[in-house]
């Protein structure tokens, strides 16, 4: 799978929208979408392929999403063990507790949401509550229901690609 596909598939696992900008990082290399008007340099990410950037056990980049929030998660290489028909099927193994809302402000607002939503007497629990759309429990987890959502990578767009 290219980064791009990575991508989708990391917004599915978390949950998330797909509404901010995000890139990659290596070490000093960056993937993405390049950003004319900042000036940031990438790689294009979706000329690259996930093989390419993380390629034996142990390997690890970061993924990065909505740089105002700064989520940043590590993606490690674990092993790497071909799926069956040789095709890509992304699926979650294992997790823990739900994703933090898209736009709760990185870890200092996810905190404070938590903070908000638990206690009655707070003077945001009511806004909280309806932001979220009334009910966020932050121990849920559902691995058949975030499985059930993985699209079908798209096809790879790499040069020379048959797909």
């Amino acid at each position: 799978m290219t980064l791009f596909q990575l991508h989708e598939v990391l917004q599915v696992a978390m949950g998330w929208t797909n509404s901010h900008l995000h890139q990659f990082r290596r070490g000093a290399t960056y993937y993405g979408e390049s950003d004319p008007e900042s000036g940031a340099e990438r790689e294009h990410e979706r000329q690259v392929r996930l093989s390419e950037v993380l390629r034996k056990p142990r390997d690890r980049m970061v993924y990065e999403y909505d740089f105002g929030d700064g989520w940043e998660h590590d993606v490690v290489r674990e092993s790497h063990a071909p799926s069956a028909g040789g095709g890509s099927n992304p699926r979650v193994v294992a997790g823990q507790g739900a994703c933090p809302p898209e736009d709760v402000g990185g870890l200092g607002g996810y905190y404070g949401f938590l903070e908000a939503i638990r206690n009655p007497k707070h003077p945001e629990h009511q806004d909280m509550l309806e932001w979220c759309g009334d009910h966020f429990d932050p121990d849920a987890f559902d691995i058949d229901d975030i499985n059930a959502c993985f699209p079908t990578p798209s096809p790879s767009r790499l040069p020379g690609s048959s797909r």
